[in-house]
């Protein structure tokens, strides 16, 4: 079912402030998925969703192989009958207020505050269509 990216309802909102593991699929230079665990969070405010990765990862290979546009990827989150999917065009960021937003972004859905990395940048998706069933 279709839902408004930036007005979601509350119940799948709620869903995406739960602790779940999510995927992301982004698209390899020849055109196949690549499908990783990630933790996202989802900002419906600013019509974001953000994955902090390390620079080196196949991901950020991928997106960055997509040229200065970005790829078009999802993230997927499933909880028994319960799903969520959002979709959007992937950029890099590796500016230090960006990394340390989304970092603190990611402590506060998974409860935990990741390690310091020199490496780490964020995976920003410009979001454009959501689907689930909450």
């Amino acid at each position: 079912m279709a839902v408004d990216v930036t007005n979601p309802d509350p119940e799948y909102l709620a869903f995406w402030r739960e602790h779940h593991l999510c995927t992301l699929t982004t698209p390899r230079p020849d055109g196949t998925p690549h499908v990783v665990p990630v933790g996202v969070t989802y900002d419906p405010d600013a019509g974001l969703a953000r994955i902090i990765a390390d620079k080196n990862s196949n991901k950020v290979a991928n997106i960055l192989a997509a040229g200065p546009d970005g790829a078009r990827v999802a993230v997927c989150q499933v909880d028994r009958r319960r799903w969520a999917t959002l979709e959007g065009r992937a950029t890099v960021r590796s500016e230090a207020d960006v990394v340390a937003d989304a970092v603190r972004r990611y402590a506060e859905r998974y409860k935990r505050t990741p390690a310091p990395k020199p490496d780490r940048i964020v995976i920003e998706i410009a979001l454009d269509r959501a689907l689930g069933r909450t």
